[in-house]
């Protein structure tokens, strides 16, 4: 306690830093571990379907709710009439966003899915529409909103009566979300829509949802090629996926807390391990006293660790309590990233793991920089640990050193604080790592996003066109890439297929080296007939490499193809694979292809669907702005980074500036009487602050450039390594050296005006004070 109360500040830094380390890994830990059974409890709570298999109603079958409701560990299934709009178009967050919509009769009888109404007006009217609460955590509505949805170029307009809450169909992430609508609404839409748009949807629930999945993939083994023939739509959705789906970015922002607040508790080890070297020096003639009264180097050196301890142990607690503050804030991310609201729970075992990690590694840092006590003898500790001989060789002598005065100092001062300086290095490169790390996510994020998009395996281009089923695409290409500004036009089509048994997302290209992205890493895609591409993922799956011979089945025909690269995709959970549209009809020879990607130079996106619909209106189903619907689905990701980033950037000016104090304040006091002597020679404030100054600048700069550098040339890697279970094995973020060297030198300039700033103590400091003391 002695010593706390002695270095009050030194031991304020320490706490803040272990404060914000606990911080920052509780919250982390706790998203981990509680992500997953929160959306299970979600699933349970709202009586959600774990299984959820959608189709046209001409194509249904009695047979196929048996099928459900006969298959092992299915309690409950359900069939209901829909209206399924495959392609509807409705403003979202700050663009315009086209997905499939399913809407459902608010007023039906249902136990699966039961409207579940978090918040509604007070006074609803049929006109009113229920829409998913992610609507208003990141679609940036409210309740009374206009709402209107645009299908097949027709506007039905609605008010938001209110927001409910759903695990399937209730985010943009899917390519599906699922609306309500009153009874009387419901019919008239009905019956404005043609055939087409009458579905139905088959839910279930199962003992144990794990098994949703299998479900699924066996229904459309069994049912998918029937429903096929009827030229009939089928959906299929397990909760499973959907739940990796919606907790993958929560988990990747999760991990980078949980990564940076790995930097704190080491930077925090490395100030600790100073501040008992420096205990030991500046305390030398109290520890020979104690030896030499009796007191065993065991007593002072459990005195020493105690001492950071009960430090670790007050900032953890306290890092721990802050953070079930601060979790509403996090809430917020998850519930704007899932579309559901976090409950945040008392999670004792994570608390307690975070304290003992923590603990542990101040315990065991503590232990090994203080075991040296063991080694002093009492008198040399009382002539203050100076040996018999302990004479250090000058490596700069003032007098034939060349350069200024005012350099030489600094540089004297440099190499005397090789320690200090070190663990300043470090501390410096770490935190610069940090900062470049998050900026190059946010910028690829928010900024740049073709390299983001690039892992969605989308393909840039401007405007997505779905080709009517009776058209020749060949022929439509042709005459939409003579219109003015078209750059380019490609079809390229996404089908299922089943690669060695194992149902894949397959892409289907005339010429992928047309594409503007390409998914493979290593390899090629396929250009001939016989050629695939599968993804790393895949190729886990069914064990087969470049070069290997898979089986690839579609509809009834199976033909054997050989492996030409390995993609990488987060969508589907990474089960994608690539063909060349000669090779998909080796196994449907009438196969011609659905879309096109058209690329634009010199007109609006808008202007250029506006025109393709008035001169080719009658030959397409839907033509999409790609740009509005990529702005409107990565808005969420953009503003959760952003939270991290900056929560980086206000920490690492925190850390920054409390090293660089306790480092100068230590000088300070250790220096008094130089300085004061220094001062008498007639050296002014500002110059002994300008020495302190530069005498850190090249170690700020070597931290700075080392950090740097690993920002440049890791942060690719260790991104490949926290997205690879969503599918991703080789990352290619842009990262601008402008980018870095702006992280470098705002490092640099706040490193120099906290430095001259802390220094300022030298000020009253002066010759009269030390003679009078």
């Amino acid at each position: 306690m002695a010593n706390i109360r002695k270095s009050k500040s030194a031991t304020a830094s320490l706490f803040i830093f272990i404060l914000v380390a606990a911080l920052l890994l509780n919250i982390g830990l706790m998203v981990i571990t509680q992500i997953n059974p929160f959306f299970d409890s979600k699933v349970e709570q709202l009586n959600d379907p774990h299984a959820a298999i959608m189709m046209h109603q001409e194509s249904y079958d009695p047979t196929y709710c048996d099928f459900i409701a006969n298959y092992p560990g299915v309690t409950e299934t359900e069939a209901e009439k829909i209206i399924a709009m495959d392609i509807a178009k409705f403003k979202y967050g700050t663009g315009a966003l086209s997905n499939s919509a399913i809407i459902f009769n608010a007023d039906a009888e249902r136990k699966i899915g039961p409207l579940n109404l978090i918040e509604k007006l007070n006074a609803l009217s049929s006109e009113d529409i229920f829409v998913p609460y992610s609507f208003k955590t990141s679609g940036a509505y409210e309740l009374g909103d206009p709402f209107t949805i645009t299908y097949l170029d027709k506007d039905y307009s609605y008010r938001i009566g209110g927001f409910f809450e759903t695990t399937m169909m209730g985010t943009n992430n899917m390519g599906v979300m699922k609306f309500m609508l009153p009874e009387d609404s419901f019919d008239e839409l009905a019956e404005e829509l043609d055939a087409s748009s009458e579905g139905m949807i088959l839910s279930a629930v199962l003992e144990d949802l794990t098994q949703s999945s299998q479900l699924e993939k066996e229904f459309m083994e069994n049912y998918q090629q029937t429903i096929e023939e009827t030229s009939s739509y089928i959906w299929g959705l397990n909760v499973e996926l959907v739940k990796s789906v919606n907790t993958l970015t929560i988990n990747i922002v999760a991990t980078l807390l949980v990564a940076f607040a790995i930097i704190i508790v080491l930077v925090s080890l490395i100030v600790i391990k100073y501040r008992i070297s420096n205990s030991i020096e500046d305390g030398m003639t109290n520890i020979g006293v104690l030896k030499a009264i009796g007191y065993t180097s065991r007593q002072i050196l459990s005195s020493m660790i105690l001492q950071f301890s009960l430090i670790a142990l007050c900032g953890s607690v306290g890092g721990i309590a802050l953070s079930y503050v601060l979790m509403p804030f996090f809430g917020g991310i998850i519930s704007t990233l899932s579309g559901l609201i976090w409950v945040q729970r008392f999670d004792l075992q994570t608390n307690l793991i975070c304290i003992v990690i923590v603990a542990f590694c101040v315990l065991i840092v503590a232990l090994l920089s203080a075991f040296r006590v063991k080694k002093i003898l009492p008198v040399a500790a009382l002539r203050g640990g100076i040996q018999t001989h302990n004479f250090k060789k000058n490596n700069l002598p003032l007098d034939k050193a060349k350069g200024g005065l005012h350099f030489l100092l600094a540089i004297k001062s440099l190499l005397a604080n090789a320690k200090q300086n070190m663990m300043i290095l470090l501390i410096i490169s770490a935190l610069t790592f940090a900062s470049v790390f998050s900026l190059v996510l946010y910028y690829n994020i928010a900024s740049d996003k073709s390299a983001f998009v690039d892992l969605f395996g989308a393909e840039p281009a401007n405007v997505y066109i779905a080709v009517m089923p009776d058209e020749d695409p060949y022929k439509l290409l042709d005459d939409i890439e003579q219109m003015d500004a078209v750059r380019k036009v490609n079809l390229l089509d996404m089908i299922e297929t089943k690669i060695d048994g194992q149902t894949v997302y397959t892409n289907v290209a005339d010429n992928y080296s047309r594409l503007e992205s390409n998914m493979v890493y290593e390899g090629r895609q396929p250009k001939h007939d016989n050629e695939i591409s599968i993804s790393w993922v895949v190729s886990d799956l069914i064990d087969k490499k470049i070069g290997d011979t898979v089986e690839v089945t579609y509809g009834n025909e199976t033909k054997n193809y050989l492996v030409t690269g390995l993609s990488q995709s987060m969508s589907y959970s990474g089960t994608i694979a690539g063909l060349t549209m000669e090779g998909i009809r080796q196994l449907q020879s009438g196969y011609k292809g659905t879309t096109l990607y058209v690329y634009l130079d010199g007109i609006t996106n808008k202007d250029f669907i506006e025109r393709v619909q008035d001169d080719y209106g009658n030959r397409i189903v839907e033509a999409i702005d790609i740009d509005e619907n990529i702005e409107s689905q990565t808005g969420i990701y953009t503003a959760a980074v952003f939270a991290v980033v900056m929560m980086v950037l206000i920490i690492t000016v925190l850390v920054v500036a409390m090293i660089l104090y306790l480092v100068i304040k230590t000088m300070i006091i250790k220096r008094k009487k130089e300085f004061g002597i220094l001062k008498a020679l007639g050296f002014s404030t500002v110059q002994l602050m300008n020495q302190i100054s530069i005498s850190f600048l090249p170690v700020i700069v070597a931290g700075v450039i080392i950090g740097g550098l690993l920002g440049l040339y890791f942060t690719n890697p260790m991104l490949s390594v926290l997205l690879s279970t969503a599918g991703v094995k080789s990352l290619e973020f842009i990262i601008h050296p402008t980018i870095v060297l702006m992280i470098c030198a705002g490092i640099l300039i706040l490193a120099y005006i906290v430095s001259m700033l802390v220094s300022g103590r030298i000020k009253k400091i002066s010759a009269y004070g030390l003679i009078t003391e």
